[in-house]
């Protein structure tokens, strides 16, 4: 069966979107574990912090967070909720919509599922690709980015390192080659980097909250399986030992 080549184009650029929202592309890897607890809670504090000031979570509730996160309510409650939500409510943020529309000229998305819609790696490498300029924050991910680098006092500045290139029409072109830390930030590179991860795992979390207990009881279900086939093998040889005689 052949293809046309408009169908083949059609499904390339389908595959390559696909791979570029699930992480794809010249992306550092986060390298994230959903199932380090330690590493989600810190993370659901850096959400809380630094995300939440702009953005909600809104298909996530707090008390999730506690049945999930191994803390308790009165923890919850203590560290998490920061104005005058409740255990039970939905992790909105307390900016309202109307008002953000009209200071930024869109409302800042809601962050619950952008782990899934743009992938782990994305995320990771857009947090630490800010740097300053004449004309103010910019990121190599996503240039002229509407969201300012909220991280800036914990990773420090960083300012960017560029080259000429022309282009094939004979044009000149200034690109960003690499970034340089021109002020240092509270945190080292390191320990940024981490702070990173865990702010990522927790979005990786939100975005499938299941799958700390799907795959926990998935053992159980292999080790069922595996104990159900055992045993009827045991019933076919006991029912055809007559039969094949």
């Amino acid at each position: 069966m052949k293809l046309s080549k408009s169908f083949v184009g059609l499904l390339a650029g389908m595959l390559g979107l696909t791979a570029q929202a699930a992480g794809g592309g010249d992306y550092d890897h986060a390298n994230v574990n959903v199932h380090d607890i330690a590493s989600l809670q810190r993370g659901a504090a850096m959400f809380v912090n630094y995300c939440m000031g702009c953005h909600s979570a809104q298909y996530m509730r707090y008390q999730r967070l506690s049945e999930d996160l191994e803390l308790s309510e009165e923890e919850i409650e203590q560290f998490l909720i920061l104005g005058d939500q409740e255990i039970g409510d939905y992790m909105k943020t307390s900016m309202p919509y109307e008002q953000a529309t009209a200071w930024f000229g869109k409302a800042p998305p809601d962050l619950t599922l952008t782990a899934r819609s743009r992938g782990e790696d994305w995320i990771y490498t857009f947090l630490r690709s800010y740097y300053l300029s004449d004309e103010g924050w910019n990121n190599t991910v996503l240039a002229n980015a509407a969201m300012p680098n909220v991280l800036w006092e914990l990773q420090g500045v960083q300012r960017p390192i560029t080259e000429t290139v022309v282009d094939e029409a004979g044009t000149p072109h200034t690109q960003v080659v690499s970034l340089e830390l021109d002020q240092p930030g509270m945190m080292s590179e390191e320990e940024f980097d981490a702070a990173v991860r865990d702010l990522v795992a927790f979005m990786s979390y939100m975005a499938e909250p299941a799958v700390l207990k799907r795959e926990r009881m998935g053992a159980w279900v292999l080790l069922f399986l595996s104990l159900f086939t055992f045993l009827s093998y045991l019933l076919y040889q006991e029912y055809w030992k007559d039969v094949k005689k």
